[in-house]
């Protein structure tokens, strides 16, 4: 019998975790940090205890209560799970596998939590992405994705075990492409850039997981490496889409997916249905291009460009615009990171050494991580100073958020300057407080901002500043066409505020929509 349980994405974006059960299998479709449940009670200086293990997660419902998944050296003690087998959803449960759909943390984060020997499934690129990306943040045990630090139990709390004596454990990580890699590509898999060092796991293919055959296929999203999944079953095929578009300069990958997908003629079809009932227009990623380049034209001082951290479609949208504007791209040393790491599994990122168009910041900062120090080493003859781009302010498209702001003292834009906003909205409260002090900062050099929700406006952006970010999800339309052309006999929505869009929309089709609820298990005969 199939069994289909929902962790995450039930009436949210995000925080995907999605059990599928076959006989003696069982996987997850995704396993990711649910942000709106977990700002319900954590902020930036309110965190889960680390010292407490998984106590506060479980206590908050930030974790499901399934005993048997979770890394054993995050329990302080065996009453944590006496503790919670009055839970509602609390079961013991061993599991084969996770599909990891791409490395947003929204479907990633919460791997963290997993035990170390559970294999992940994704992409080359989707693996690299998340590595990168915990080499080059700052230590949290909320994103231990790729590698995790052993804690170990002192004075009735956990802490981290002493770097001499315990290395990080690497995960087991299974993609699709590995006859893609280089030895260059595992040295990089295989390395740290911590002082603890790394007990490395190997890259290994990926096929079946358990006794379930799976297929895998790009789709195009806001991040490099996304996937969808295909997985056989008594039933029939599974289908999970992950996050995915069609409007963006790899839509085809999408296209060619919903062929492939419609082909298996699949029993079920578990959708993504983040911008249902949006009222923004679609924009394509060719003409937030075309409005960057000709606002960027008439720029006669200092740029910048403020964009998602992992959103490297974006970023290599800014730096067409600035080899045409006859501008340098100047991008951070963990945007460089990035860039490197990608590289090795993908030829299409550029190679940073020889790059004409890209520089790094090369900010003051009284100490380094070893991260850093190796890029800054190695890409020397690329590192720009803020003095120097004080005093050439029109060479120069910066990509900066508003946790970068703080160089603006430094560099002291001049008049005609402008600050270019290409993202989303604010989603909560917190963030529209950024997006206030940001506003702050801007009127205080004097820079006029583009595409910037102002609270006066109700956050929205007026008129003529539209159309500088694409969005990384599928238009409804789109995914009413996906769903109709893919034909499932049943579709389960996810990833979405408003699931029932999906029902009043699909009405006479012959497909069965079907509402989850949060822990529901639902039993297909």
């Amino acid at each position: 019998m199939l069994s289909l349980t929902f962790y995450g994405g039930v009436k949210e974006i995000g925080g995907n975790k999605v059990l599928l059960e076959e006989g003696e299998t069982a996987l997850f479709f995704d396993f990711g940090t649910s942000f709106a449940r977990r700002y319900q009670y954590f902020e930036e200086y309110l965190k889960p205890r680390a010292s407490a293990g998984l106590l506060d997660l479980l206590e908050m419902e930030l974790l499901p209560p399934l005993r048997g998944i979770y890394r054993s050296d995050l329990v302080l003690n065996e009453s944590l799970w006496h503790r919670f087998k009055s839970f509602l959803y609390y079961r013991e449960l061993a599991v084969d596998g996770v599909l990891l759909s791409h490395a947003h943390i929204d479907h990633s984060g919460y791997i963290s939590f997993l035990q170390e020997d559970i294999p992940i499934y994704t992409t080359a690129m989707s693996a690299f992405v998340a590595k990168a990306i915990q080499d080059s943040g700052v230590s949290d045990f909320e994103k231990e994705v790729c590698y995790c630090i052993p804690r170990e139990r002192s004075a009735g709390v956990l802490q981290a075990a002493q770097w001499q004596k315990a290395p990080a454990q690497q995960r087991l990580f299974k993609v699709f492409d590995f006859q893609n890699l280089t030895p260059a590509a595992f040295d990089f898999w295989q390395t740290t850039p911590s002082a603890r060092g790394l007990q490395a796991g190997l890259l290994e293919p990926a096929k079946g997981v358990g006794s379930l055959c799976l297929q895998s296929f790009p789709v195009d999203h806001s991040i490099f490496g996304a996937t969808a999944f295909a997985v056989e079953t008594s039933l029939g095929w599974v289908v999970y889409t992950g996050d995915l578009r069609l409007h963006g300069r790899n839509g085809y990958l999408s296209e060619k997916f919903i062929e492939s997908a419609a082909q298996l003629k699949p029993a079920i079809l578990i959708c993504e249905g983040t911008n249902v009932e949006s009222s923004q227009e679609t924009v394509s990623e060719e003409e937030a291009y075309t409005k960057a380049l000709e606002i960027i034209k008439e720029a006669k001082a200092l740029v910048i460009a403020d964009f998602g951290p992992r959103n490297v479609e974006r970023l290599l949208t800014f730096r067409q615009v600035a080899e045409e504007t006859n501008r340098y791209l100047v991008i951070l040393a963990k945007d460089a990171y990035l860039l490197k790491a990608m590289r090795y599994v993908s030829q299409e990122v550029p190679d940073i050494k020889l790059d004409k168009v890209i520089c790094i910041y090369n900010d003051a900062k009284a100490r380094l991580d070893k991260w850093e120090e190796g890029i800054r080493k190695e890409y020397r003859a690329k590192l720009v100073t803020a003095e120097e781009i004080r005093n050439r302010q029109d060479c120069y498209i910066l990509c900066f958020s508003f946790f970068d702001i703080n160089e603006l003292p430094d560099i002291m834009p001049q008049e005609g300057s402008i600050y270019i906003y290409s993202s989303s909205e604010a989603h909560n409260e917190e963030q529209a407080m950024d997006f206030r002090r940001l506003r702050n900062w801007l009127e205080h050099f004097g820079m006029k901002w583009i595409g910037l929700p102002v609270e006066e406006l109700n956050w929205e952006i007026p008129e003529g500043e539209r159309g500088l970010h694409a969005s990384g999800h599928a238009s409804s339309l789109d995914l009413l066409n996906l769903i109709r052309n893919i034909a499932p006999k049943t579709l389960i929505p996810i990833h979405t505020e408003n699931p029932d869009y999906f029902v009043r929309n699909l009405e006479g089709t012959g497909i069965e929509v079907r509402l989850l609820g949060y822990g529901e298990r639902m039993t297909f005969p």
